[in-house]
């Protein structure tokens, strides 16, 4: 048995969706059946990305286990011959057991077009949105700048959402235009149901005037789907890219007007230990900053996240639970394991913290609550 990763790119018109659909035609169904045919097994792709109805790709990510002997970077080839003209296999390659695309840390990048003139071009009907407003670019790019960064994004995902987190980072978010077509492009950490398409609705109507660029950010403190703009229609959407990262990076830094914090995951791979330390957090978010990071800590290989709270420690204590994790024991001689460097770091944050910055940290250690409970 081996798995196989694919990048696929699609046509997204006469489709609906990636998903599989009891009421019309899916990429998903379409490679299921032809993988099957060609491999002479039943095959189930799991994909990285399940894009809309009307939704194109240029590199969707997809996996499927197979025990056929054909090598996997051939099966593209021989794929191709079988798929409808508005699908194309890229690439495939063998990967490990496993890799799963919706769990490995990658960078999504999505582009929306919008063709911006005063007549609609009919070459460019099933890939752009047409709007014949004059568009302020300006002002668009002045809100687009309020979304980078780590925030919760709840005003900017359909009320029908099954997403638990609604929190999500945004890397870079540009615009640029060349002729009567503007890109909007998008690049984040991972996206909610419908939210880049609602972020470019709700750009457009700052770029017709509707309301000013620093309005984006009290749409987002609402949390709250009513206060943003229409959702654009599915056909001006691509998924570009699926870039996976290959290793953590020493330090994880996220910072917004309601927490700032850094992850030191540097001994992750050896020692199975993060470190999370709060330099800031408004107390009503506290929960869902600890929920998040250490899950992603224990998803990203971590056994063991120790926490500390710069300003107010006292919040972090024994017994807590916290989504799926338990607070344990307090300790204070955990700076011991650090580098030179990476103690430096953490005398910086505390002195950033506290103007007074404690020689000696406390921190609380994370465990799942189940593992927690088989010890007792």
């Amino acid at each position: 048995m081996k798995r196989v990763r694919m990048v696929v790119s699609y046509d997204g018109t006469a489709y609906r969706g990636w998903q599989l659909q009891p009421n019309g035609v899916t990429i998903e169904e379409v490679l299921n059946r032809e993988l099957t045919a060609l491999l002479k097994e039943p095959i189930a792709v799991i994909g990285a990305s399940r894009t809309d109805s009307g939704v194109h790709a240029r590199g969707n990510v997809a996996v499927f286990d197979t025990e056929n002997r054909m090598p996997a970077d051939k099966i593209c080839f021989a794929l191709n011959q079988r798929l409808p003209e508005d699908i194309r296999v890229q690439t495939s390659e063998e990967v490990t057991a496993e890799w799963h695309p919706r769990k490995a840390n990658c960078t999504k990048t999505y582009e929306y077009k919008v063709l911006n003139r005063k007549i609609s071009m009919p070459l460019e009907r099933l890939y752009a949105h047409f709007c014949y407003f004059n568009l302020d670019l300006n002002k668009m790019r002045e809100a687009a700048a309020y979304l980078v960064g780590e925030h919760d994004f709840k005003s900017f995902c359909t009320v029908r959402t099954q997403a638990e987190e609604t929190v999500r980072t945004i890397y870079s978010l540009d615009i640029t235009k060349q002729d009567d077509m503007i890109t909007i492009r998008i690049s984040g950490s991972g996206f909610l149901y419908n939210m880049v398409r609602i972020i470019a609705g709700t750009l457009l109507e700052v770029g017709m005037g509707a309301y000013p660029p620093e309005h984006m950010e009290e749409i987002l403190d609402a949390r709250d789907r009513q206060a943003a703009g229409r959702t654009a229609p599915a056909r001006g959407l691509t998924l570009v890219s699926m870039e996976y990262q290959k290793e953590l990076p020493d330090w994880h830094h996220r910072e917004n007007k309601y927490w700032e914090y850094d992850i030191l995951q540097s001994h992750i791979k050896n020692e199975k230990n993060a470190y999370f330390v709060i330099t800031r957090c408004v107390d009503e978010e506290m929960d869902g900053i600890l929920r998040r990071n250490i899950h992603h800590a224990f998803q990203n290989g971590a056994e063991r996240v120790y926490v500390t709270d710069l300003r107010q420690p006292e919040r972090l204590r024994t017994d807590d639970v916290h989504g799926r994790y338990v607070f344990g024991n307090v300790q204070e001689n955990v700076e011991i394991q650090f580098t030179r460097e990476e103690l430096e770091k953490l005398k910086r944050l505390a002195e950033t913290a506290d103007s007074q910055p404690k020689k000696i940290l406390r921190w609380v250690t994370a465990l799942p609550v189940v593992d927690n409970a088989s010890e007792n």
